[in-house]
């Protein structure tokens, strides 16, 4: 295994993990602040922290013009419209009925890969899909019950299409900075979102700023799980072929059920361990073999 490959991996791992709090922070937080005014103001949390480090850097920035129009497909994409739809689906159902919509990224990816960057698609990268796709089964179940379940549903396809799509159109802008493209994205993702948040500002006089909850949760969803996670994942992306890329997706079930067990008290199943092992098998199978 090259080094670049195993960088890349690392990096997409931890942004998973990273990303399987963010459904608990959404949750906690979803019933007092609407889905798009949250991920705009998780944006304006996560720019905060961007630009800081970019100063600290010292970034040479270098944007053409021509890059423009990547740059403004992946903010719509994959910052505006999938981390929307994504929350609101929240919202409307179940994390976990999420997890089980969202297991179908990989093949999302594999598939945009294919068709827009040529990636070939063999019978390793095939099995491995398969198998974090059982596992995600395995460990969340299927779980389509409640009264806007299909809406909710009809969000998280969504959600995971055009997460699918924003990550495969990184690769054309991979001279930039992870930094850069975070940055570049997010300001994109912001201004198309200003005009709905500001339709409904009044919404936002209610919401205590002050409170703990909402101080705590707008940090995680910002600085860690935009800003630090949005970072690594666009630099894994550009050491990973995105056709196998999106198998550290769904490394998120796993942190997320781990997480219900030690701060909710949730049981832990032998669904659970039978999936996480499929999901860990099919990423080492990526990995060593895709």
């Amino acid at each position: 295994m090259n080094t670049n490959k195993l960088i890349g991996s690392i990096l997409l791992s931890v942004a998973a993990c990273i990303w399987g709090g963010t459904f608990v922070a959404v949750k906690v937080i979803v019933g007092e602040i609407h889905p798009i005014q949250l991920v705009w103001l998780r944006y304006f949390v996560a720019i905060i922290f961007l630009i800081a480090f970019s100063l600290i850097r010292r970034e040479h920035w270098h944007v053409k013009v021509k890059d423009l129009k990547w740059f403004a497909l992946i903010g719509l994409t994959g910052y505006a419209v999938s981390l929307v739809a994504q929350e609101t689906g929240t919202w409307f159902s179940s994390a976990q009925t999420g997890a089980v919509v969202t297991s179908a990224t990989p093949t999302f990816m594999a598939i945009f890969a294919w068709w827009i960057l040529k990636e070939k698609l063999n019978h390793m990268k095939i099995i491995s899909v398969i198998m974090a796709t059982l596992g995600v089964l395995m460990i969340v179940g299927i779980h389509l019950t409640g009264k806007h379940i299909l809406t909710g549903v009809v969000l998280w396809i969504v959600a995971a299409l055009t997460w699918s799509l924003m990550s495969v159109l990184i690769q054309k802008v991979s001279d930039y900075s992870a930094l850069q493209i975070t940055i570049i994205s997010t300001i994109i993702a912001m201004l198309f979102l200003t005009p709905f948040v500001l339709r409904d500002a009044s919404a936002l006089e209610s919401v205590n700023f002050f409170s703990p909850k909402v101080i705590i949760c707008l940090f995680y969803v910002g600085a860690l799980s935009t800003a630090a996670a949005f970072v690594m994942w666009n630099k894994g992306l550009t050491m990973v072929n995105p056709s196998v890329s999106g198998l550290f997706y769904l490394l998120q079930p796993i942190v997320g059920t781990l997480l219900g067990w030690l701060l909710l008290g949730e049981d832990i199943s032998w669904g659970f361990v039978a999936g996480s092992i499929m999901i860990l098998a099919s990423v080492w199978v990526s990995i060593k073999f895709a």
